[in-house]
């Protein structure tokens, strides 16, 4: 699968650091991933300072090409590139407020813009509460358009133990929306695996 992973300034960046690191482990421990991806990542401005005030480093995959945000000079930019989703993980509000209202004024943006004008998935996973009434119009506006919410809700259903199962619970949802296997979580009323 041909992907481009958007981490922006919001809170949360732990869920797209698992994210990466699923995708990069084919066959790793925690998941199983089926199959190779191309995966691009860009950087919002203040993508790395949030992540290293949570988690002291924003830990990208070897491998994976990064890409700021201010420069159009990048693939997926553009409807004639062909890619098969973008995920915007953590998604800030003000993220989604210029997608809902077609202002492209970033990489980001302008390729959440081309993943919408050709159909292509595209999934954004705010983390941000309580929502104002202007997010939550703008989150209908980018639902209405085509783009799937995941807010960053984790699960606790199969009682998590540490952070890291409860950051699997969001990061699953993701990669179901994908169409991406994976052995992250329990599901709902699923028996155990007797291997």
């Amino acid at each position: 699968m041909k992907l481009v992973v958007a981490i922006t300034g919001a809170s949360g960046s732990l869920y797209a650091q698992r994210l990466l690191q699923i995708l990069h482990d084919d066959s790793g421990p925690g998941g199983g991933v089926s199959g190779p991806h191309e995966v691009h990542v860009v950087l919002s401005a203040h993508a790395r300072e949030v992540a290293e005030a949570e988690t002291g480093k924003l830990a990208i995959p070897d491998g994976f090409p990064i890409h700021g945000d201010a420069s159009m000079q990048v693939p997926f930019v553009s409807g004639s590139a062909r890619f098969d989703a973008m995920v915007i993980i953590p998604c800030s509000m003000g993220t989604i407020g210029r997608i809902a209202h077609g202002y492209s004024d970033s990489a980001i943006v302008r390729a959440a813009d081309v993943f919408l004008k050709e159909k292509r998935k595209l999934i954004l996973v705010p983390r941000e509460t309580p929502w104002n009434l202007i997010q939550a119009r703008n989150v209908v506006t980018v639902l209405e358009a085509g783009a799937d919410v995941i807010p960053a809700i984790p699960s606790f259903y199969h009682r998590p133990q540490t952070v890291l199962d409860v950051v699997d619970t969001v990061v699953a949802r993701v990669l179901d929306h994908l169409g991406i296997e994976h052995a992250l979580t329990k599901r709902w009323m699923e028996e155990p695996s007797k291997d």
